[in-house]
């Protein structure tokens, strides 16, 4: 794996973290008062600074006039490349640790307007009910039109157990819907696993934090213990995972992955370029694999599903991807501030920029409604009465009702489980030329 030539903090390559700190790889700068070559328009701006402080009706605060400055700058830039006042670069390093406080979502900024990345499994906005894709027009009632994300930050962030409105607009929607949440501390388990259908193992990742890929081996190796061995299959679910540390994005890529290209980083500057490889150590078993995504899914979980996907490691199956593919440099700021700049996009193994266009799934498959079964079932031997009992049929009645239920509810996943079940039985079969 190359090395960036820059000193390492961060590279943010995700959206604006609401409450998840999703900051990938990173690269300290150091802040020169030297500048390159003279700027005229400097001038400009100082000679308004220098009026505004003469003539203003009333004494200006100069630490504010230069930190809207400064945001109005980078607000011209890009939706991701934002200042962070100390104290929210500091809750910024507390939240790749995977414990922050707030409401449990993701935003970022879509043609003007707030929009809702994915809600994290879970947390209070998820209960609430928010989904990715949401636009949220008001905060307690104030707009949120031409607000900054630093500042809608600091609206919906607050002490736990307070509560705070917001406003939203959602595709079938006829009028904007408020939804009042409870804030409260977020601490996220990274991966939640279980075996389904008997043999296959399911991993979910819910964000990509410090630790992920060491929780990821504990908890796929539990499951191969706890099932005896017997694990066919694997179903990685990145539905609805917002990002995360590039690091650790590149860490799961390399389980699946023993040589090869993982993730490229390309930007103006030829010193931001980085390419990272997987390794032969530690990558797992080649189990048949389904990797699913949604509208969720978004930077950390785009790197290591289009790595899979160009790999040709894993069948992807869902629906199309958020579509953030380019990347932030952290740069701490002497009065213990710091500047999150936009420096370069990331390419996944075939060369291919998801910036603005996402992944497409290998199958398309949109989450239905689930639908209850006494409107689908049809009668059965089992449904007759006094019909003679199959001799499983006591034992497994039970677990085989709360699976069912289970992917009833999830037709995502039941389509992913169906396409593993029949490349085992596919495998099974003795064809002949």
């Amino acid at each position: 794996m190359n090395k960036m030539k820059k000193t390492s903090i961060f590279i943010l390559f995700i959206f604006i973290p609401l409450f998840l700190g999703l900051v990938a790889l990173g690269v300290i700068h150091k802040v020169s008062a030297k500048t390159a070559s003279p700027y005229e328009e400097l001038k400009v701006f100082t000679d308004v600074l220098s009026i505004v402080q003469k003539e203003y009706v009333e004494k200006p605060n100069m630490k504010k006039l230069v930190e809207g400055a400064i945001k109005g700058m980078l607000n011209t830039l890009d939706p991701h490349s934002s200042y962070m006042p100390p104290d929210v670069y500091k809750e910024l390093q507390q939240e790749t640790k995977g414990s922050f406080g707030g409401l449990g979502i993701e935003i970022t900024i879509r043609k003007g307007v707030l929009t809702v990345v994915s809600p994290i499994e879970d947390t209070p906005a998820f209960r609430a009910g928010i989904k990715a894709g949401d636009k949220i027009i008001r905060i307690n009632g104030v707009p949120t039109k031409n607000m900054s994300l630093m500042d809608t930050v600091k609206k919906l962030r607050g002490t736990p157990g307070t509560k705070v409105t917001i406003t939203i607009m959602r595709k079938g929607f006829n009028k904007p819907k408020d939804f009042t949440i409870t804030r409260a501390i977020i601490k996220i388990k990274s991966v939640k696993s279980k075996i389904i259908d008997k043999n296959i193992g399911y991993l979910k990742i819910t964000q990509f934090q410090q630790g992920t890929d060491k929780e990821f081996s504990k908890a796929l190796n539990k499951l191969i213990k706890k099932n005896n061995g017997d694990v066919k299959a694997l179903i990685l679910d990145l539905r609805n995972n917002p990002g995360g540390l590039l690091t650790q994005a590149i860490k799961i890529a390399d389980k699946f992955i023993d040589a090869g290209l993982i993730v490229s980083v390309k930007g103006r500057n030829p010193k931001d370029n980085a390419d990272f490889f997987a390794t032969e150590k530690g990558t797992i078993k080649k189990y048949p694999m389904v990797v699913l995504v949604n509208q969720g899914s978004a930077s950390a979980s785009e790197i290591v599903t289009g790595a899979l996907q160009d790999h040709h490691r894993a069948v992807v199956m869902g629906t199309q991807t958020f579509g953030k593919g380019s990347v932030q440099t952290i740069i701490p700021l002497k009065d213990g501030s710091a500047l999150r700049l936009t420096t370069a996009k990331y390419y996944t193994p075939s060369g291919r920029s998801i910036q603005a266009k996402g992944i497409t799934p290998d199958i398309i498959v949109k989450q239905l409604v689930a639908v209850s079964k006494k409107e689908t079932r049809t009668i059965t031997e089992k449904d007759l009465a006094h019909h003679l009992k199959g001799e499983q049929e006591k034992s497994e009645k039970k677990k085989k009702k709360a699976e069912l239920t289970e992917l009833e509810k999830d037709f995502q996943l039941a389509r992913a489980v169906e396409l593993l079940k029949s490349w085992n039985i596919f495998k099974k079969l003795s064809i002949s030329n």
